[in-house]
């Protein structure tokens, strides 16, 4: 009888998919930055202050889910006269699109690491596809919080114009972005 109680416990473990964790992504150790270059001379630098998200992954069977979302109201560039005229009509217009959201259900490992999260961006009312590279991952035991905290540092280069943000790019300013995303998120 406990032969048989064993293998339906087995077989039931085998038949039934493992849960991927969840992980709430901590806004204290999660940073978004965009930098593009200025007119050939130097990088102009940014970040996102107001953001917020989870993660879903399951290192066995190699798959995840991610979910970012920023506020674009929380543009900080260091000028207050740049974060407004970023935050306007020639970039991200506000008003009509207050945040941009990253979802990635796409993800490459390389043994328990992930490499890559491919998934699509909406800004300004548009969605395309969009791979986030990883050059850092990792998984610990927090001491503070006493639970698993996992994440890394991903990146990508977008195009601004394909997402309708194409002021200056007649005078000489770049149409490529590049987007830094530091990431921890908290098993919860």
């Amino acid at each position: 009888m406990h032969k048989l109680l064993a293998a339906s416990a087995l077989s039931l473990a085998i038949v039934l998919p493992v849960q991927a964790n969840t992980y709430a992504i901590d806004p204290t150790h999660t940073f978004v930055i965009y930098e593009i270059g200025h007119f050939g001379t130097s990088t102009n630098r940014g970040r996102f202050d107001k953001k917020e998200g989870m993660v879903q992954f399951d290192r066995a069977a190699k798959t995840g889910k991610v979910e970012i979302s920023f506020d674009l109201s929380g543009i900080s560039t260091g000028v207050a006269a740049l974060d407004k005229h970023l935050q306007g009509s020639d970039f991200f217009d506000i008003v009509k699109y207050p945040s941009a959201r990253f979802v990635g259900d796409k993800f490459v490992f390389n043994g328990d690491k992930v490499v890559e999260a491919s998934g699509m961006l909406t800004l300004r009312d548009k969605t395309a596809p969009v791979t986030l590279k990883a050059s850092n991952f990792n998984c610990y035991t927090n001491p503070i919080f006493k639970r698993e905290v996992c994440g890394g540092d991903f990146e990508t280069t977008l195009k601004r114009s394909q997402w309708g943000m194409n002021w200056g790019l007649n005078m000489g300013v770049p149409d490529d972005v590049r987007l830094l995303i530091q990431v921890e998120a908290i098993k919860q």
